[in-house]
């Protein structure tokens, strides 16, 4: 497998959709959606939805964990849960079709033992056949240190994978630095990165390229929301605009845009039609409901309008 995907805060998503929300009321909901979420999870079903194919790691325990299993095997994901003692946490998402609004619940993780976590890591370190790009995504559930994704970046460093870290706070500032080949950080957490309090657009590419110059990174995609992405290497910098779609839901639309990103990679497409492809995977995410991420045949319309755009690419 050429893409591992590991999630250490894996959820079950649950979403649906009432009227409009009045408080102090009992409200009828509709039918609830349930679906498997958490960062690394999210990106191996967006790869999969895109037609690849990628092996999650995840913790797992309790029920919520053994429905979180049984609908990544109805999907036909190849998984491999870690057990678990603690159960999985659940999120959850409402949406008020009075008013198009997306109200998301997200509910904290239970304290994780040592033990767990660090077995993660030996079987990441042992997964065969070693695979080429390692994605850590998401956030830290409570006991597990701010150092761990730095511990996945020495472990990738040292079977020969790129790793592919999509964090933030403490987490991120630990790992950058330490073997990462690529960050995709938004432009907040390029300003912690940068050690400033926030960052101007025009400040993007300065700022990005000081963090290259400081060995944060290999390759640095900053999100932009709506206005898309900037890819800045050592020899090329270049604005990526994204499309203008009708947003019905962000959940997990950064997942999806990295899923886009690292599978078109793992086939040997270069960096720029690679990022393309994975900010036309990000826009098709925000046109699904609840956390449905990514359809394939948006994204190949998305990414057509992407590549007929008149792009500037900055060399260094």
């Amino acid at each position: 497998m050429k893409i591992v995907t590991l999630t250490i805060n894996p959820a079950l998503d649950k979403s649906t959709h009432v009227e409009k929300f009045e408080p102090e009321h009992k409200l009828r909901c509709a039918a609830p959606i349930f679906e498997p979420g958490g960062g690394g999870i999210n990106v191996t079903r967006a790869i999969r939805n895109l037609g690849g194919d990628s092996l999650a790691y995840y913790l797992s325990g309790g029920a919520t964990g053994q429905v979180l299993q049984q609908l990544l095997d109805d999907e036909g994901i190849t998984h491999m849960p870690i057990p678990s003692v603690k159960w999985t946490r659940e999120n959850f998402s409402v949406t008020e079709t009075s008013t198009d609004k997306q109200y998301r619940f997200g509910m904290p993780g239970s304290v994780i033992p040592e033990y767990e976590w660090q077995y993660s890591l030996i079987k990441l370190e042992k997964t065969l056949p070693k695979p080429e790009y390692i994605v850590a995504s998401g956030s830290l559930p409570r006991g597990v240190p701010n150092d761990f994704y730095a511990r996945v970046a020495t472990i990738a460093k040292k079977i020969g994978a790129k790793l592919i870290l999509d964090t933030s706070g403490e987490a991120l500032m630990q790992a950058a630095g330490i073997g990462v080949y690529l960050l995709k950080p938004n432009l907040n957490e390029l300003a912690m990165l940068a050690g400033k309090t926030d960052i101007q657009d025009g400040e993007i590419e300065q700022f990005g390229k000081q963090l290259l110059a400081n060995g944060m990174c290999e390759v640095l995609v900053v999100s932009m929301g709506g206005e898309g992405a900037m890819l800045i290497t050592k020899d090329q910098v270049e604005h990526i605009p994204a499309p203008k779609v009708k947003t019905r839901s962000t959940v997990g639309a950064g997942d999806s845009m990295v899923a886009g990103l690292v599978y078109k990679l793992s086939l040997g497409w270069s960096l720029s039609d690679s990022v393309k492809y994975g900010v036309a995977a990000g826009a098709a995410a925000v046109m699904s409901p609840g956390s449905e991420l990514c359809r394939r045949d948006e994204v190949e319309e998305l990414y057509k309008w992407i590549k007929a755009q008149n792009l500037v690419v900055t060399n260094a």
